[in-house]
């Protein structure tokens, strides 16, 4: 009995220690997973990854460890590996995944090259967000064959070389001079605590190079006043070359500072360049701030304007473009976001404007190839509302494609991409634009407004084309002939609207179109009839004169298209009656003409109940040859033609 007890508590004891060993290891990967989470919140995107790896090689895993998994891959630009979380999130936490993961895998499936499955992919993505708040899914679902639309853009560059490229990573160039300005992480001490923990490399700073220069040692970097022991990293300069303007972590007094959640912001500062060719008075922008980045800036031609990214309180994604003005006495405006027809829920980033003012940027909010696309717009009169078009291969690819600049006099300039056949992480190209890019869908509309009752042509009627905010775009006015022609731009949704005085005004819906012309007439309907007492109908509605065979009472085929104008209007208008008073012409005899317009006046009636109208509402009355409308009396030598216009029916308004 005493072995019993002792091997019971043998085995008790052994359970215990065992639950003890595996709840330490509970704690433990509990303890990494929230290590890893708070890198993940900081950005510290590579520690993070090693990290959940850890967990996940211990058999430890979750929805949310697989989704910061794939993102840190997936902003790492590790897009194979990313590819493989993502997939694994949804086959194994469906219920768990979020509009966001698929958009991001679907991006990830894109860049290497799997459009297929990115297509569906997307549409899980847009049932997801089927509540109809998420822009992507609109511009997705309204350019469904937008590989389509790419490829009609593509082939307009010819892709050359940076020779001043490096094994590390080289972006970011800038115009300035006779040369450019550009980051680079290629000599920043190589030590581990002057890496950045998002992606283990060196922190980056600016260069200068002359771009026709034929030796490498053209390379300087910009000077200690300028770079620091953290990032340097986008820029811009006046056209005098005097101004600089670049974006760095936040420091200040030689340190960096952190926000609440442990993140070193971006910043943008500005910087004058003295008399001794060093930048001095460097002062950060005003509308920075500790809590959110400001970064990427560009100027306006007029350098009025100061373009810029940052993730501020009204972003609507992860990033957005901006735009602030700058005043002549140097201070700024306030910030305004670009809005959404540039800005999505994801990432809008590193806008260039040119001297023509079109705003390349780049985005993965946008339908495009894969991870950042560049894509252009014009900016009209200070609106950003125009069509957003992808500058389509080769300077787009399945990878990133980011900090598009170009001179549209030598239509010449440089970009970045992390493709693979690049020395580095990130590698600059040239490029010459061998065909304009037409950022402009323009459509031709024309058309003829006209009477709807009488079909006369109304001159001098006005067409206005009206945006779906109800905002007037543009307007002309129709010719002698009733006749207009307008211009609009086919990627919009707009309205063309018809009208002229005592018409009530007509409009026709134009969606999204291929460019293709289009003829859209307009018959407008009177607003009302001013007429009183004994004024002919006909003469009001300019109709034509309905005329009857010689010894005939039947209403002629040409005549019933105009005896159908006075039903329509009879059938807009219910309160009208009117009175037919038919007419001969002087040959045979005055009794015989007499019965005869009775004949003519009671078959006009007659055809007009039949299609509808009450006969209370009509009355008929032959007049014979007794009210001609010419000197063709009995005995009066005339021609036929004289004759006929003698043989007609008027509309006499009773009421």
């Amino acid at each position: 009995m005493a072995k019993k007890v002792q091997l019971l508590l043998m085995i008790l004891s052994f359970t215990f220690l065992g639950n003890l060993v595996a709840q330490d290891s509970v704690k433990k990967e509990n303890r990494l997973v929230t290590k890893a989470n708070e890198r993940y919140e900081q950005y510290s995107f590579s520690p993070a990854i090693d990290i959940y790896k850890r967990v996940l090689d211990k058999g430890y895993v979750s929805a949310d460890l697989l989704k910061k998994l794939g993102n840190s891959y997936y902003f790492n630009a590790d897009y194979v590996q990313a590819a493989a979380t993502y997939k694994r999130l949804v086959e194994e936490y469906g219920a768990e995944v979020e509009p966001e993961d698929y958009f991001k895998y679907a991006q990830t499936l894109k860049t290497l090259g799997d459009y297929p499955g990115a297509k569906e992919i997307m549409g899980k993505f847009i049932e997801a967000t089927s509540n109809g708040t998420d822009n992507r899914a609109s511009l997705y679902k309204n350019e469904r064959d937008f590989l389509e639309e790419i490829k009609k853009n593509s082939g307009r560059y010819d892709i050359g070389e940076f020779k001043y490229n490096s094994p590390y990573s080289d972006f970011a160039p800038s115009f300035y001079k006779e040369g450019l300005i550009f980051s680079s992480d290629r000599d920043t001490g190589n030590l581990a605590r002057y890496r950045h923990t998002w992606n283990s490399k060196d922190f980056l700073d600016l260069y200068k190079v002359d771009a026709d220069s034929a030796s490498m040692s053209a390379v300087s970097k910009l000077g200690d006043d300028i770079n620091t022991r953290l990032h340097e990293s986008t820029s811009i300069t006046t056209s005098d070359g005097n101004t600089l303007y670049f974006t760095r972590n936040n420091f200040k007094e030689g340190k960096y500072v952190k926000d609440e959640e442990g993140v070193i912001r971006l910043k943008i500062f500005r910087a004058r360049l003295n008399q001794e060719g060093v930048w001095d008075s460097i002062q950060e922008l005003p509308f920075n701030s500790d809590m959110h980045s400001v970064a990427h800036p560009s100027l306006s031609p007029d350098e009025k304007t100061l373009y810029f990214v940052s993730d501020m309180k009204g972003t609507l994604g992860a990033s957005d473009i901006f735009k602030v003005a700058v005043n002549e006495d140097g201070t700024f405006g306030n910030p305004e976001n670009l809005g959404n027809t540039i800005n999505t829920e994801a990432r809008e980033t590193f806008p260039y404007v040119t001297s023509e003012e079109v705003l390349y940027f780049s985005s993965d909010g946008h339908p495009g190839l894969g991870g950042l696309d560049i894509f252009a717009t014009k900016i009209a009169d200070g609106k950003l509302d125009g069509a957003v078009v992808n500058v389509g291969e080769p300077v787009n690819g399945k990878m990133d494609d980011f900090t598009f600049i170009f001179d549209e006099d030598t239509r010449r300039g440089y970009f970045a991409s992390n493709r693979a056949e690049g020395q580095g992480a990130d590698d600059i190209y040239s490029f010459l634009e061998t065909e304009p890019l037409v950022l402009e869908c323009v459509q031709e509309i024309t058309g003829t407004i006209r009477d709807k009752i009488s079909n006369e042509v109304l001159v001098g009627a006005t067409v206005k084309v009206i945006d779906e905010n109800n905002q007037e775009l543009m307007s002309t006015i129709t010719d002698s002939d009733g006749n207009y022609k307008l211009s609009v731009d086919c990627k919009k949704g707009n309205f063309v609207r018809a009208s002229i005085q005592g018409y009530v005004p007509s409009e026709e819906y134009l969606g999204k179109s291929d460019g293709k012309a289009k003829i859209i007439d307009f018959y407008l309907e009177r607003d009302t009839i001013t007429a009183g007492f004994g004024d002919d109908l006909a003469k009001l509605l300019q109709l034509s004169t309905i005329y009857f065979d010689f010894d005939k009472y039947n209403i002629r085929q040409d005549s019933e298209v105009e005896v159908e104008k006075v039903i329509a209007a009879m059938e807009k208008y219910p309160s009208l009656r009117i009175k037919v008073n038919a007419h001969t012409d002087s040959r045979g005899k005055d009794a015989y003409n007499l019965w005869l317009s009775q004949k003519r006046a009671e078959a006009t009636v007659n055809y007009m109940v039949a299609k509808g109208i009450s006969a209370d509402r009509l009355e008929g009355e032959g007049f014979g040859e007794t009210k001609l409308m010419n000197k063709c009396s009995n005995g009066v030598k005339c021609t036929p033609d004289e004759h006929e216009l003698n043989r007609r029916s008027e509309f006499i308004i009773l009421e």
